[in-house]
């Protein structure tokens, strides 16, 4: 994940282990999110299979008798390749074992979707793992793969409009997604006792077959069995007591907000629990791996009294739990799972969980639709820890905004933040001058209607996907002022704006 560090000013930056770890960390490392070798993946004999023809770009409308292919992206211009096209998920049931000792996991996803258009064939997202089996509405399906493509054609045509289940039975040993610019790894890491899973941007697809990109959101279903004295940590809340059986134990959890794939996860290992509520009554799930033991009780007490002041501040906290996850795996970053933001090897200051917690808002319930807009996410998550700062009796948010701004050499300002680029997609640009976009606008339209603006923003769009342009045309709407040229000069213009009046 990207650190970014504050120009020098008197409130101290803070540091961990020497490394600056201001102004966060989220979602993953700078770094392009193209540079990612996908896998061939392998195929295991399908009886009776034959490969389907190669997917066509593009959605069709075919009458009868001719091909109906959907798309093998979801048409995100930057990311072409992510997602798939011809139909919407609305629920993913996973059902997976995974061996730490072996690396292997065994998984059988079904994948409950509506097809927009009718559908011949259709693609989902997997990278790497052998894939024994595939049935549409319970009918063995043929299938084949190309590259991160499993691409699968029913039995019988789909019609526009008709719902339908796709098992998909697979199994192997993860391989995480790998950036060489300076991402790192992410998607499922193995670890010494289990694994480690951070999914940003398209990482889902190393360890469940998906329509990986987060303009498709569902529900989800987890049943994850491990070894006995190992614990499995998914999104949303556990559904009764874990079982053991044989050796090995399962735990069962429910998402049922929509959630867009990069931010499931599966982590697993030893870990120490806490669970409660919050003073405003909201369920608390914690966990930290042993060797950090030392920082539960201040990562259960942070997570619920940051979730419940951002409810004061941005609306009601949009799921049913809220927590938190450190692993004892030093990824240096951290991410906003759903409802259990996960931090890579390190305890999370206050600042760095008010940035996770504030995407549980921007980012998990408002999910931007196209990746240009990661700006949506990172720079109001950004924002927030300096309001952190503000309500903390810190620093001022102007005071941060001040400082950055006096930088004219800062490389920020090349970079215009309103279209976030697919080979440098987590750019400082995109957090720091994301966040002084907002700050330029509560400057000019007064706190009396910036706060209410970012409620009605939570408000209107709660649970679905967003764009830059339908944020403007809000912020217009509530102000009644012309606020393009302020969102010009600050997202889109690749130089410093002029100074605030």
């Amino acid at each position: 994940m990207a650190t970014h560090r504050l120009p020098p000013f008197s409130p101290p930056t803070r540091t961990r282990t020497g490394r600056p770890i201001t102004a966060l960390i989220c979602a993953l490392a700078v770094g392009t999110a193209t540079a990612c070798a996908p896998s061939e993946g392998a195929v295991a004999p399908s009886p009776g299979a034959t490969a389907p023809s190669q997917v066509a770009a593009g959605p069709a409308s075919p009458g009868a008798g001719t091909s109906a292919m959907g798309a093998p992206g979801i048409g995100d211009p930057d990311f072409p390749d992510d997602g798939n096209g011809g139909y919407d998920v609305q629920h993913y049931g996973l059902r997976l074992s995974y061996d730490p000792p072996s690396r292997k996991l065994a998984g059988s996803a079904t994948i409950e979707a509506k097809a927009v258009q009718d559908l011949t064939s259709f693609n989902l997202d997997l990278h790497g793992l052998t894939v024994s089996r595939v049935t549409v509405d319970g009918a063995a399906a043929s299938f084949s793969r190309s590259r991160d493509e499993l691409v699968i054609e029913p039995a019988r045509r789909i019609g526009n409009g008709d719902g339908f289940a796709v098992t998909v039975d697979y199994g192997g040993v993860p391989e995480p997604m790998r950036d060489s610019a300076n991402l790192g790894r992410y998607g499922f890491i193995p670890t010494a006792d289990g694994a480690f899973v951070t999914c940003e941007p398209n990482g889902a697809k190393t360890w469940f077959p998906s329509n990986d990109h987060p303009a498709d959101k569902a529900t989800y279903d987890f049943h994850i069995t491990v070894p006995e004295g190992l614990t499995a940590i998914a999104n949303g809340e556990m559904t009764g007591t874990p079982r053991t059986t044989a050796g090995k134990t399962t735990f069962v959890w429910r998402e049922s907000h929509p959630m867009a794939s990069y931010l499931a996860t599966m982590t697993t290992g030893k870990f120490q629990v806490r669970t409660g509520k919050s003073d405003k009554g909201v369920p608390i799930y914690t966990a930290v791996a042993d060797s950090f033991r030392g920082s539960l009780d201040t990562l259960f007490t942070q997570t619920g009294k940051i979730t419940d002041y951002w409810s004061t501040v941005f609306g009601p906290y949009p799921f049913s739990s809220t927590g938190g996850v450190i692993d004892d795996y030093a990824a240096g970053y951290a991410l906003e799972n759903q409802t259990k933001p996960i931090y890579g090897g390190f305890a999370p200051e206050p600042a760095i969980i008010a940035h996770e917690l504030a995407h549980q808002w921007f980012g998990d319930s408002l999910s931007i639709g196209r990746w240009r807009d990661l700006w949506l996410n990172e720079g109001f998550a950004t924002y927030a820890e300096w309001l952190w700062a503000e309500h903390s009796g810190q620093y001022t948010a102007d005071s941060v905004f001040r400082r950055y701004y006096d930088n004219a050499a800062d490389p920020m300002w090349t970079y215009p933040p309103g279209t976030a680029r697919a080979d440098d997609l987590f750019s400082a640009a995109v957090y720091n001058r994301g966040a002084m976009t907002l700050h330029a606008l509560r400057r000019e339209i007064g706190d009396q209607k910036f706060f209410p603006l970012i409620r009605e923003w939570t408000d209107a769009h709660r649970y679905g996907n967003v764009t830059t342009q339908e944020f403007i045309a809000l912020a217009e709407r509530v102000s009644g002022k012309d606020l393009k040229g302020l969102f010009d000069a600050w997202l889109f213009q690749p130089k410093r704006p002029a100074p605030l009046s």
